[in-house]
């Protein structure tokens, strides 16, 4: 508790001595930045994110060898190898689309040469992952789109409305940016991290947006006392983020029989950094955004 009162005391000396305009900037440019990035991994790949197993078809290999990997390309040079891995105490070797013919050799190949290696293969078809990928990116679509009417009804105010909204859309493109950087394939594990990611930043704005407009007191004040609440509800589950983060991808470490359970390591790792973004977006952005509505002067009829 003294570490988020810390924190909550630094966010509030910092909003209360820098000025609207001064809030908003720093976010935005993060906001830039992740844009062109994911921009710039499209030109290259044709796919803002590095598509996953699921989204792009293929075959999955996990065996339990001590061969390195260059080894273990090696040995299934006639297929095609996409990447080979380290999962947990095992090795995964990831390959692309194939024939039926091919996989089935594979298959065969496998169980014939790392039969006792205790085998695990997973497969996809390249048609059903294409239709899985339409269907994941209208997921999450939709969903962005049925938070923003459902903001825009709560609240009936363009710009406390719009704050929140672009917020929240600026949580998505950072954490699709940090996926794109750090090499995380975008899984079902990722997506619904994603879609996870708009319900937390709706809530932490939505908390800001309605003490600020609809309570009594001073603005500065009112900051305060949404922070508090706000950064205590974000402090706690990102501590819980990290434990879920480090039991799923390295409990393996103490207990080797453990396997690494990667969909909820995909999960916790992206939630961990879009959440740590909805910190600056809320608190910068959308407070910045919020102050400089509230303090202009209104216009009276005459």
């Amino acid at each position: 508790m003294n570490k988020i009162a810390n924190l909550v005391s630094r966010f509030d000396q910092y909003v209360r001595t820098h000025t609207p305009k001064q809030l908003v900037i720093p976010p935005l440019i993060v906001l830039v930045i992740a844009l062109v990035v994911l921009g710039g991994m499209y030109a290259i790949t044709g796919s803002p994110v590095r598509l996953g197993f699921q989204f792009e078809g293929g075959t999955i290999v996990q065996i339990d060898s001590h061969d390195s990997h260059d080894a273990l390309k090696a040995a299934f040079s006639d297929y095609p190898v996409v990447d080979v891995s380290d999962a947990g105490n095992r090795k995964m070797i990831k390959f692309g689309p194939m024939s039926e013919d091919d996989k089935k050799s594979l298959v065969e190949k496998t169980n014939n040469e790392y039969g006792d290696a205790d085998p695990l293969i997973q497969q996809a078809d390249p048609t059903y992952a294409k239709s899985l990928q339409t269907q994941a990116i209208k997921a999450i679509l939709i969903s962005f789109c049925l938070m923003a009417v459902v903001v825009f009804l709560i609240f009936r105010t363009f710009v406390p409305s719009v704050a929140v909204v672009l917020s929240a859309f600026s949580d998505i493109a950072i954490a699709a940016a940090f996926i794109a950087i750090t090499g995380i394939e975008l899984s079902l594990g990722t997506v619904a991290a994603l879609l996870m990611l708009i319900g937390y930043s709706v809530d932490s704005d939505i908390l800001l947006t309605t003490r600020l407009l609809k309570r009594r007191g001073k603005l500065d004040d009112k900051v305060t006392h949404a922070m508090t609440t706000g950064l205590t509800m974000t402090g706690t589950t990102l501590a819980a983020l990290l434990v879920m983060y480090l039991v799923s991808a390295y409990s393996y470490v103490i207990v080797p029989s453990f396997p690494q359970i990667s969909i909820i390591s995909d999960i916790s790792i992206v939630l961990l950094f879009g959440l740590v973004a909805d910190l600056m977006n809320t608190w910068m952005l959308n407070t910045g955004i919020l102050k400089w509505h509230l303090q202009k002067p209104r216009r009276r009829s005459t």
